[in-house]
């Protein structure tokens, strides 16, 4: 029994003298995974995820979006399982050791640049509000996704892959927050219709025809092109491209 004291009393000092270690090791571990959630989780509330998760200065601000521009091209060029680190890194002239201070793994950085794409579509359709006049709103709600399929058509194609793999990063996202996000607005746009203010239609499908019709001129741009020898980057074929999609959008004007 005296043996058996013993030793316990020495187990009691030995963690005594471990605990200021533990305590600073747990408390590092615990800022790397405050910072790792922060990076890794965006809000559409707030702008975009960069403004998020970004570095507080204003040189790392920059670098970020630097990296996340070179991730996007590699990503929709490559593919997640063919993209690598070095290439990302390379294309947005920093070193891979750099780069990984603000991504640590490629997913981490695969779903950043997700997420990016999926913040600047759904913080136009965040703001259609109640007190929102619905025609105008969706007409604003169009234009940007089209606009956006314009000048980023690459930040379209990697979605589209994505969720045509399964969305195995993104499925979280597409049924929690998202899916809340589109139920806030399909019960907005019921209560609009039901008022007689909205042409009467179901409010899923119409959302998911919106995304459809617009970002159809990123992901499927070089067959546009080559039946039509024209692209979003004609203004005149923009317009004629946006308002035959708020024709069918919109619908009459109720009456």
């Amino acid at each position: 029994m005296t043996a058996w004291r013993a030793a316990q009393r020495r187990k009691v000092r030995k963690a005594a003298t471990a605990l200021p270690e533990t305590l600073a090791n747990n408390e590092t571990r615990a800022k790397e995974t405050r910072a790792k959630e922060t990076r890794a989780k965006g809000t559409w509330a707030k702008g975009t995820w960069a403004k998020k998760t970004l570095a507080k200065t204003r040189g790392g601000e920059a670098n970020v979006q630097r990296i996340l521009d070179a991730a996007l091209a590699v990503f929709a060029t490559e593919g997640f399982a063919g993209a690598r680190i070095d290439a990302i890194a390379a294309r947005a002239g920093l070193s891979k050791p750099n780069l990984l201070y603000y991504f640590r793994t490629k997913q981490e950085l695969y779903l950043a640049a997700l997420r990016r794409t999926l913040d600047t579509w759904l913080v136009p359709l965040a703001r259609i509000e109640a007190d929102s006049d619905p025609r105008a709103a969706l007409t604003d709600y169009v234009t940007e996704k089209l606009e956006y399929a314009r000048d980023y058509p690459e930040a379209s194609r990697l979605f589209a892959i994505e969720v045509m793999r399964g969305a195995p990063v993104l499925k979280d996202v597409l049924s929690g927050e998202l899916k809340v996000l589109v139920d806030r607005k399909v019960t907005l746009l019921r209560r609009w219709m039901a008022q007689g203010r909205l042409a009467r239609r179901d409010p899923h499908h119409l959302i998911f025809m919106i995304w459809a019709t617009t970002q159809h001129y990123a992901d499927f741009s070089t067959q546009v092109e080559a039946i039509t020898e024209r692209t979003l980057h004609h203004p005149g074929f923009f317009a004629a491209a946006r308002q035959s999609i708020l024709d069918a959008v919109l619908g009459p004007e109720p009456g």
